[in-house]
């Protein structure tokens, strides 16, 4: 049976193209297809994370002991202060992009530009924290020395219950030992450079110091790293087959190595977005200079990657969480 009906559809306003979905542009829909399937991303990467971190919450690294450093104070314990005050930075920088986006709405030139320039000198200032906590975590503090299973060992001082830097008691060891090299004929192969201090260095300083012990990687109940007697670190201390200082994608010196692998994964790639967004802001900073978007008749080229840079604070929001908080 046909059914016939007197509606007429244009099907130029269909198929026709030109319209907007959701009152919002090509551009504008693009950049939130972007956003949702880089979230997705970002999603997989922290869930991967949070079930390694389940699967070893026993070896995992305390944040609190990890992240303690705070430029121009060497020597002061200052947990997680800096990366408080990383975190702030970037959540002020994504209030200026709010107001440069608010301005762009009102056609203000100069405001557009003042508040685009503070955005970008708080992502400036982001990226190079980052790359600061970076080298920190790279280069290490204390040294430990590592298992033949790959566990960790960290010193104590018994009286002061602090941990203590290898290179604070260890006795050097007079030794002929060289770096392997293929151009001077020794073992015919290259190695890395030798590490400053050996492990029967470690072992002869211990011994010779009776107020130090060793902390294991594994937490007790307390939720602290497990400290043994004077007579287990003695016995535990044999088990030791090399010498780490800092942390790299094979080794850690905080505890499990797979913490530094995600560590360097994830914040690495967030910190890829956010210096990706300084430079898109750059640019748009100065076509704002020459007036690019007053010939265009509007800012909405501010207001696109404004969305993108929320996306990326709200980002590092969960990164911290995870990372530093949990």
């Amino acid at each position: 049976m046909e059914v016939t009906t007197n509606t007429q559809v244009n099907e130029r306003e269909l198929w026709g193209g030109g319209a907007k979905p959701f009152s919002a542009s090509y551009g504008k829909i693009m950049m939130w297809f972007f956003i949702v399937s880089d979230a997705l991303t970002f999603t997989g990467f922290l869930v991967s994370y949070g079930f390694s971190r389940f699967k070893n919450i026993n070896s995992w690294p305390i944040a609190d002991e990890v992240f303690t450093h705070f430029p121009f104070l060497h020597g002061i314990d200052a947990p997680m202060y800096y990366v408080a005050l990383m975190t702030f930075i970037l959540i002020f920088s994504s209030v200026t992009m709010v107001l440069a986006v608010d301005a762009g709405h009102h056609m203000n030139k100069s405001k557009v530009t003042f508040y685009m320039l503070l955005t970008i000198i708080g992502g400036a200032i982001f990226v190079g924290s980052q790359a600061w906590e970076w080298k920190n975590f790279i280069k290490g503090e204390y040294g430990a020395l590592e298992t033949k299973g790959g566990q960790i060992l960290q010193f104590v001082n018994l009286e002061n219950d602090k941990r203590i830097s290898i290179q604070d008691f260890a006795i050097g060891i007079n030794s002929e030992r060289q770096t392997h090299k293929s151009n001077i004929g020794l073992w015919y192969q290259n190695e890395k450079t030798l590490p400053k201090i050996t492990v029967e260095e470690v072992k002869k300083g211990f011994l010779a110091n009776p107020n130090l012990t060793i902390r294991t990687e594994q937490i007790s109940e307390n939720g602290q790293k497990t400290l043994l007697s004077r007579d287990e670190a003695i016995y535990k201390i044999d088990d030791a087959t090399g010498v780490v200082e800092g942390a790299n994608l094979i080794h850690n010196e905080y505890g499990n190595r797979l913490f530094a692998d995600f560590f360097f994964f994830i914040t690495g790639f967030h910190g890829f977005h956010v210096f990706s967004g300084v430079v898109i802001n750059i640019i748009i900073f100065f076509n704002v200079i020459l007036g690019t978007y007053e010939k265009r008749g509007h800012y909405e080229m501010v207001e696109k990657v404004g969305l993108y840079w929320h996306f990326v604070d709200l980002v590092w929001v969960f990164v911290f969480t995870f990372f530093y908080l949990v």
